[in-house]
């Protein structure tokens, strides 16, 4: 079933459009509701619902709980809380859906909605397709009785659990983003010992993401080369996504985090099946590194809920996104940017490397991407120049590169990636893509 409003991630858009406003938060949570009786879930059943620090955040929770009373369920507020503690909470209340009312890594002007199963997992396809035909044609009265409870607790005891020692003597920067780790990533670490040096960390509704977090890591980079910290942490808006910075304040992607996890996982026998999931996003060094190690990688659609099916079926414990979204599955079954980073600071506390050291795992394959907006997301295959250009540059790296072209599931972008043996080869065959994208598509 083909779905209209549910992207990679859940449902985003622009707050106040047509897509994303009070009466649209209210007939989702209507749907929802419906949809979980049509699986048999008794009236009155909890949904758990949580939400970023975005201003619309609190109104667009209250709709969404109104139309999940209208239809039956008792919506209990987590108020402000990272994405992946509201799996969490799910999980450990034993509730029968959770919703997250974020858009992630967007600026405040946008906002979103996002669900998690009973077992703490973000829906299927299929069961995001169902939502959307049971949403009713118009919102009723948003007010609703909405219990609150503290869904932080267990979630940092789980967090503080996972480093085998304290972190005396370490200096670390974490930038929040303004958003949902605000104070819960600065919490865990200084309650392992570490000197904490924040940023992002005041949000007023409007600064989320702005220039922070880990889409801005600059500030970070700075700070951590300021105060001699041995790490940087940078989160992305509701925190199921982390990028870090080395001691010398050179960033890592998510792609040089799972290599390091991976390796050091193949090297203890704990990583699963010897297998690490990743998207079709990752560079080709990560197949590599892992497969030199004695390992394999499975590659998905982007997307980590993908990544979190594919792990299910392989019976995988380790896998995640070049954006930094990672998944620990012996610790929680989606993205968690705390816990990512935790997992990488272990592997430091173990081998007692540095971040600059472990990073010489991963020799990545020269990489160019870019992402153009463009008006209308027209099919691919309908195209002309760009599907041409796309065979030709395939048939030219062979089995020395790789070419991705795809729309992005959360905005109005097309997304370029190339990798090559040369960083030459690999520019020149981006200008090739953009030139023929741009003269198929009205690129904004």
């Amino acid at each position: 079933m083909k779905r209209r409003y549910f992207g990679t991630d859940g449902v985003r858009g622009l707050y106040g459009s047509a897509t994303m406003n009070e009466d649209f938060a209210w007939r989702m949570g209507a749907a929802a509701a419906a949809w979980l009786g049509e699986k048999g879930v008794p009236p009155g059943s909890p949904v758990l619902i949580g939400r970023d620090t975005r201003a619309s955040g609190a109104s667009l929770t209250l709709a969404l709980a109104g139309g999940l009373a209208h239809g039956g369920c008792k919506p209990v507020s987590l108020d402000i809380l990272p994405t992946p503690a509201v799996s969490r909470a799910v999980r450990d209340q034993h509730a029968v859906l959770g919703v997250v009312v974020t858009a992630s890594h967007n600026p405040a002007t946008d906002n979103g909605i996002k669900f998690f199963g009973p077992n703490g997992i973000k829906l299927t396809d299929e069961e995001e397709a169902r939502i959307e035909q049971l949403l009713p044609a118009s919102a009723g009265t948003p007010a609703a009785t909405v219990t609150q409870i503290d869904g932080t607790s267990n979630y940092l005891d789980v967090a503080e659990s996972l480093l085998p020692v304290g972190l005396d003597g370490w200096k670390i920067v974490v930038d929040a983003a303004h958003g949902a780790t605000a104070h819960t990533s600065p919490h865990v670490l200084r309650d392992c010992h570490a000197e904490v040096f924040c940023l992002g960390i005041e949000p007023d509704g409007r600064n989320i993401n702005a220039g922070v977090g880990s889409e801005h890591p600059e500030a970070m980079c700075e700070a951590v080369r300021l105060h001699g910290a041995r790490l940087g942490i940078a989160h992305d808006g509701d925190g199921d996504r982390c990028i870090l910075c080395d001691e010398h304040g050179v960033v890592l992607d998510g792609d040089e985090l799972l290599t390091i996890l991976a390796l050091h996982a193949l090297k203890q026998g704990k990583l699963a099946k010897n297998t690490l999931v990743v998207t079709v996003q990752s560079n080709l060094g990560v197949e590599a590194a892992v497969t030199a190690a004695g390992g394999r990688v499975v590659r998905t659609p982007v997307g980590d809920r993908y990544v979190s099916e594919r792990m299910l079926a392989e019976g995988a414990n380790l896998g995640g996104e070049s954006s930094g979204h990672i998944i620990c599955a012996e610790v929680a079954p989606t993205g968690d940017g705390l816990v990512a980073a935790l997992k990488v600071i272990e592997v430091m506390l173990t081998t007692g490397q540095s971040l600059s050291e472990l990073r010489k795992g991963l020799r990545k394959f020269p990489q160019v991407s870019l992402a153009l907006k463009v008006r209308v997301k027209k099919p691919l295959e309908t195209l002309i120049h760009l599907p041409k250009a796309i065979h030709s540059l395939e048939a030219e790296l062979g089995t020395r590169g790789r070419v991705l072209v795809r729309y992005s599931g959360t905005e109005s972008k097309l997304r370029l990636l190339v990798e090559g043996p040369t960083d030459a080869m690999v520019q020149a065959g981006i200008d090739r893509l953009q030139a023929a994208a741009r003269t198929d598509l009205e690129v904004l």
